[in-house]
């Protein structure tokens, strides 16, 4: 079966069987301390099995089946059950709120969910009497209150419907919504949007040939429900490569030296931590080791991804290599690294550079939910990575920048719509086909694509003067002193932000500098720390305009998590949000300096 062919998301099931059939894992997920490890072969009986079962619960083709699930091979194994019974999958972070699993459940005419974790569960059930075509629900577990996944499995082993399933498979079509992906970015009420197989099977088809032809194990720790995660899950599929899901965030660093990973996605709040985590590991040494990994990390920070670097810096990153580089990746499980894809947000080019410098290198893209996702990537074409580029037009895509600097595309990556939401659907493609991104870029004279800002995060100062508050966070948050920064000053006379400290780079910090470290609260009473924050502050104010640099600042002691609402699950901030929240606090900021 050649690309072309791959029009369904099932149909890599059987693109897999042709093109690999002796791979021994193409899945792989821990359970009990243990790599559970899933051939093709297994996967496809897990995934028949599952369609079996849907079938006796009365799924039809149409129907929304929910999933609720942390990264893991079932994920995948109920992904394509559902598509190749004609169903729609519609992935929910298991992180969400209950007010956010009232309205998907409820908006989407959920007829099935399957979730996991009893707080998952006890939200769910919580949220069943607002839901009123959810007729079934199953847990990952036995929990005791509903049916379960292995009981799933045992349904449809003693209920073949061969023939019905292979008459499913052939009635989907590659225009058929294929799922609904719920999103709120940073602004708060959930949209679907409903995209199709062809707008999944589109997608890698553009950026398949990056990735090495050596490298063939994933690594994924970034949620499957997301989308870009999922466009590279697709990929990974299309490509044969052995996928291994991280068990959590918190121990991506054991589970990567367990597995030696070639490529994974990332986003670059996670290389930042990277970056922190490889930085302080050298105040553990001493002597000429720590000058010469110092040394070497200084060397990797002048790394210009897209640029021709002198002999002589190629021949000191070499020995940097030898002494450095080649034990940091040893550390970290990555001798063998191909890639990381970042996306999400813009990641700073020092970050970018260094990754790459080390033989870690950081491809960029950039899109939206709505388009499937990807809009550009960076790529080993000419001119195909440019530092603080996203990359260049996926094939397929055409994209232009509007009188207003609106990034704006058009292609087999748009959205089929938001479901049930045609209004709100017009408003952002409009009567040509054109998707409007709400964000802000430009093109270089090689064509590559540059994120500037997001429109509806500009704003005027009393002054007359407009501020991009994007432009300033990302250097901010490149700081290893701060972890989130808002930027504010709607009508004021300049510009302000609301910052949290990164407390865990703090701790270390305090430790060196004889600094008693003992809650976020007081630390910010501190003259020591608070005057070495303002100095931090005042050394990114340097490379800033007049208008953008920040005169006022308010630091805070709060977390901002995603169970709280106040990041995505892509670790962005949600400004509105928190602008919102902290309105009082923002006022007495602006009041206190006119």
């Amino acid at each position: 079966m050649n690309m072309m062919e791959i029009t369904r998301i099932f149909d890599l099931l059987q693109h897999y069987v042709e093109k690999y059939p002796g791979d021994q894992v193409a899945l792989a997920g821990k359970k009990n301390g243990e790599w559970r490890k899933y051939n093709i072969q297994e996967y496809i009986e897990q995934v028949d099995r599952l369609s079996f079962a849907l079938i006796e619960l009365g799924i039809a083709p149409g129907d929304k089946v929910v999933i609720i699930l942390t990264n893991r091979p079932e994920w995948n194994f109920i992904d394509m059950a559902v598509n190749q019974i004609g169903a729609v999958g519609v992935p929910i972070y298991p992180t969400s709120s209950e007010d956010d699993y009232r309205f998907i459940l409820k908006d989407c005419d959920a007829k099935m969910v399957i979730i996991d974790g009893a707080s998952v569960m006890n939200k769910v059930t919580n949220v069943l009497p607002d839901a009123p075509d959810l007729q079934i629900v199953y847990t990952m577990v036995d929990r005791g209150t509903y049916p379960y996944y292995d009981q799933l499995l045992e349904l449809g082993e003693s209920h073949p419907h061969r023939e019905e399933l292979e008459a499913r498979k052939k009635a989907v079509n590659t225009a058929d919504c294929a799922t609904i992906i719920y999103t709120s970015g940073t602004t708060g009420t959930p949209k679907g949007v409903m995209l199709s197989n062809s707008n999944l099977m589109n997608q890698f088809k553009g950026f398949c040939n990056t990735p090495s032809p050596d490298s063939k194990t994933a690594f994924s720790f970034l949620p499957v429900c997301h989308a870009y995660e999922r466009a590279l899950i697709y990929m990974y599929h299309y490509l044969g490569m052995s996928i291994y899901y991280a068990e959590s965030l918190a121990t991506i660093a054991d589970n990567m030296r367990e597995v030696h990973p070639t490529m994974m996605c990332a986003v670059p709040r996670v290389l930042e931590r990277f970056y922190d985590n490889i930085y302080m590991s050298g105040k553990k040494l001493k002597g000429i080791q720590r000058s010469v990994f110092y040394w070497a990390i200084r060397l990797a920070g002048h790394y210009k991804i897209g640029r021709k670097h002198s002999w002589w810096y190629e021949r000191k990153l070499a020995i940097a290599d030898k002494l450095v580089y080649s034990k940091i990746r040893k550390k970290l499980g990555a001798e063998h690294f191909d890639i990381i894809v970042s996306g999400a947000a813009s990641i700073s080019q020092k970050l970018a550079g260094f990754f790459s410098a080390i033989k870690m290198p950081v491809y960029e893209g950039y899109g939206l939910t709505e388009t499937s996702p990807v809009i550009a990537v960076s790529s080993n074409e000419p001119y195909g990575r440019e530092v603080g580029c996203v990359g260049l037009p996926l094939p397929g895509v055409e994209i232009k920048i509007t009188d207003s600097q609106e990034i704006i595309c058009r292609g087999h990556n748009v959205m089929m719509g938001y479901y049930k939401n045609p209004e709100l659907t017009k408003e952002v493609i409009d009567a040509d086909g054109w998707f409007h991104t709400g964000d802000m870029g430009r093109f270089t004279e090689h064509g590559q694509l540059v994120i500037t800002g997001r429109l509806k995060s500009l704003f005027k100062t009393s002054g007359g003067k407009y501020i991009n508050p994007d432009v300033i966070e990302q250097k901010f948050t490149a700081s290893q002193f701060f972890e989130h920064v808002v930027v504010v000053g709607e009508n004021q006379k300049f510009a302000g932000a609301l910052i949290i400290p990164d407390f865990n780079f703090m701790k270390g910090w305090c430790q060196r500098h004889n600094v008693t470290f003992t809650t976020p609260e007081e630390l910010l009473h501190n003259e020591v720390v608070v005057k070495r924050f303002d100095k931090e502050i005042a050394r990114l104010n340097a490379a800033l305009g007049d208008t953008e640099k920040i005169k006022v600042r308010t630091f805070l002691a709060d977390e901002w998590t995603v169970a709280n609402g106040m990041i995505t699950p892509t670790l962005k901030v949600r400004r509105k949000i928190i602008v919102k929240k902290y309105q009082d606090v923002i006022d007495k900021m602006f009041a206190s300096k006119n």
